[in-house]
């Protein structure tokens, strides 16, 4: 439930800070700017902060809390189910053995003697003629 509250905050987020950066206009001046007649803003010099670029600062930092949590809920772990199942083992639930096709072994045979491995099969002779 709260992974879905954060994915739709997130995405609407993200459109919000898509349209208001589009709605900013450019310093201008561009590559000119950085090389030439802009060294002013290049060194620090800057206009006052306006509506849409406090508007901006939020947005953005909305979408990166936003992204970091979403980052943290798709981690292996978070989704893990033997995390969640040894977290009810520690808390004293029961354990249940799994469900085996096999016959268990008698107690008092070895394990060795419970099921015997197969003899591989010897080699064909290179003797043969053909």
């Amino acid at each position: 439930m709260l992974e879905t509250l954060v994915t739709v905050v997130h995405v609407l987020t993200c459109f919000f800070l898509i349209l208001v950066v589009l709605l900013q206009s450019g310093k201008g001046g561009g590559v000119s700017a950085a090389f030439g007649g802009g060294a002013g803003s290049a060194l620090g010099q800057s206009a006052a902060a306006t509506v849409l670029g406090k508007v901006t600062s939020w947005a953005a930092g909305i979408f990166m809390v936003t992204s970091m949590v979403l980052a943290v809920y798709s981690s292996p772990s978070a989704n893990d189910p033997t995390r969640k199942f040894a977290e009810e083992n520690a808390a004293g639930a029961p354990v249940s053995a799994p469900a085996s096709d096999a016959a268990p072994a008698s107690a008092d045979a070895p394990a060795s003697e419970a099921a015997p491995a197969p003899e591989p099969e010897a080699p064909a002779s290179e003797a043969d003629p053909e």
